[in-house]
């Protein structure tokens, strides 16, 4: 049997989705990577998710196939871990049997390898999305002249990808300032929140999560790192003491007890709430709809879905100005915009809880214009890995 017709007889799969966490583990490009998972599964099929194993995770309930392999804790970055596809030879029997359309690189590191070996020995296309400001995450704890080298090493990965996507206009600047030189293509992430809420349903979780009629109430969701400002709303809250407010943290992090030792020096313990990681959607959306606003004042963050989240639930984000997230927000129209500096923020702090309606219609009018469904993102994905596979005379992906 020639080489040809040894690979056609393999399992046939649609599509690959590499990267380097996914649920139990939580973040935000774990969450995109899940909703590419489901819809794909709905519309085309035998969808398979190539993943570290994470201690715990059952994968037996899911639509999809989830092939995680051997994998280790990454130091100080609790719970992400990390590994090498190809040392596992579990992996190795089940991902010799299948062959793909397509694959999809959520991460260039070692999920996003595996994809790249495993496009260029099956002669397929490789899809790769540049997610996040990798540079900042090693700066923080490499020397520059080492992170300068894995810099090269992350853009030689998308270099050598037949499509680059990324999930906000503004992350192209990112890319360039990084060293790519090649095509890049906006690719919109979604929201599994996109819903028409009743009243009942925001009055309901206020009520659920024992908030007062007359509290004005707050909400950071994501990891629990200084590179996300976290420090800027800490130490803005401590400058309004005469204001009936709630501020509820959700996530983890290596921050986490630091920011909530900050917390007990300003004060603030009875009106800050450290919920931790929260894994079921319908638990964080009911904090999402109990909001009124969203802060996330992060430099560090390309394309943050959490924004689109709370949006989604009407609770407008208040960003700040310069940052590479802030770009799809409009000061005062569908989010907030505040300077770097604690008395700026509170200033604007101020102002937005003296008029709740307007942080209500600006909320109403963000769930408008910056929230897309899912489904009809990763329909559009699907059609743009059909018209690469044309373009490669390769057979597409069929919907159900």
């Amino acid at each position: 049997m020639d080489l040809k017709n040894f690979i056609f007889n393999k399992q046939q799969a649609s599509v690959g989705l590499f990267n380097e966490c996914f649920p139990p583990v939580m973040d935000g490009v774990s969450v995109c990577v899940e909703n590419y998972a489901k819809w794909l599964q709905k519309l085309a099929g035998d969808v398979k998710v190539i993943t570290p194993s994470v201690p715990g995770a059952d994968y037996s309930k899911l639509d999809y196939q989830v092939l995680d392999y051997m994998s280790i804790p990454v130091p100080k970055r609790h719970p992400y871990v990390t590994g090498v596809a190809e040392i596992d030879p579990r992996y190795l029997a089940q991902i010799s049997k299948i062959h793909f359309k397509i694959v999809h690189a959520h991460s260039p590191f070692a999920s996003g390898m595996a994809a790249q070996r495993i496009a260029k020995l099956q002669g397929i296309p490789l899809v790769a999305t540049f997610h996040s400001k990798y540079r900042d995450d090693f700066s923080r704890v490499l020397p520059k002249p080492v992170v300068d080298a894995i810099v090269k090493v992350i853009i030689d990965f998308y270099e050598k990808a037949d499509m680059v996507w990324v999930p906000q206009e503004s992350v192209i600047d990112v890319i360039r300032e990084y060293g790519f030189k090649g095509h890049v293509e906006v690719m919109d992430n979604g929201s599994d929140l996109v819903a028409d809420y009743p009243e009942k349903y925001f009055v309901d979780a206020r009520r659920e999560l024992g908030i007062k009629p007359e509290e004005f109430v707050m909400l950071f969701v994501g990891q629990h790192i200084w590179e996300k400002n976290p420090r800027l709303i800490i130490e803005s809250l401590s400058r309004m003491p005469d204001v009936p407010f709630r501020m509820f943290f959700i996530g983890t992090g290596y921050a986490e007890q630091d920011m909530k030792a900050l917390v007990t020096e300003k004060g603030l313990d009875d009106k800050v709430t450290f919920v931790g990681s929260l894994t079921e959607r319908e638990d964080i959306k009911k904090y999402y709809a109990a909001s009124d606003l969203f802060l996330f004042p992060s430099l560090y963050d390309n394309a943050p879905l959490v924004v689109r989240e709370a949006a989604a639930l009407h609770s407008p984000s208040v960003m700040a100005v310069g940052s590479t997230a802030s770009t799809i927000l409009t000061d005062g129209v569908n989010g907030f915009l505040v300077e770097n500096d604690p008395a700026a923020m509170e200033a604007k702090l101020r102002e937005l809880v003296a008029d709740p309606e307007r942080v209500h219609r600006v909320g109403v009018q963000a769930s408008k214009s910056i929230v897309r469904s899912w489904e009809d993102c990763v329909g559009e994905a699907l059609d743009r890995y059909n018209a690469l596979l044309k373009i490669r005379n390769l057979p597409t992906i069929e919907r159900i």
